[in-house]
């Protein structure tokens, strides 16, 4: 199976605040995106997005999506649409254990990748071909990371870029790394 993973677009959103589940428009066309990813990507996909405008827009260029709640990214709660300045010292209890933080009202990191999890379970078929998701930084690299056996603590260093494609392939013998943020 081939897996391919795309970050939204560039989202309309002020540098510094943070954004997570909130439903931020894009600062970039997606059917500009879309036309310059569609060179990487195979004739045909079962084509896999979040519900959120900013993925699922350039979801919509690329075909007729599957939408699914579990693609969502973090909820970072009480965070989002602040500024990381406002947010002040709690950022640093943050970075202690980033994995296992939970803001207020919002949800950990290792919360989000159960869901996401699930819906791997449920959802990719590695007797498929291909499948193209388009989604955000945290799912995705809770997707890279378990594929690629990396241990959760490690998943921080999947730098997903926005508006760019990343291909995994997954054989009954292992998974290969083929490409990164094309």
């Amino acid at each position: 199976m081939e897996l391919y993973l795309i970050r939204h677009p560039r989202p309309d959103v002020a540098p510094g605040v943070c954004y997570g589940q909130s439903d931020v428009d894009i600062a970039e066309s997606a059917a500009r995106v879309a036309e310059r990813l569609r060179p990487l990507l195979p004739e045909t996909y079962a084509l896999h997005s979040s519900p959120l405008q900013r993925a699922h827009k350039l979801a919509v260029e690329l075909g007729a999506p599957q939408v699914d709640d579990r693609l969502k990214e973090v909820s970072f709660g009480a965070w989002e649409g602040q500024t990381f300045e406002a947010i002040g010292d709690a950022i640093e209890a943050w970075s202690q254990d980033p994995m296992n933080f939970r803001p207020p009202e919002g949800e950990t990191p290792l919360e989000m990748a159960t869901r996401v999890r699930e819906w791997m379970s449920a959802t990719l078929d590695p007797d498929a071909p291909a499948h193209v998701v388009v989604g955000h930084g945290g799912p995705l690299r809770v997707i890279a990371g378990q594929l690629l056996g990396l241990p959760p603590e490690r998943w921080l260093a999947l730098d997903f870029a926005c508006g760019h494609a990343t291909r995994i392939d997954v054989h009954a013998w292992g998974v290969m790394l083929k490409w990164f943020n094309r």
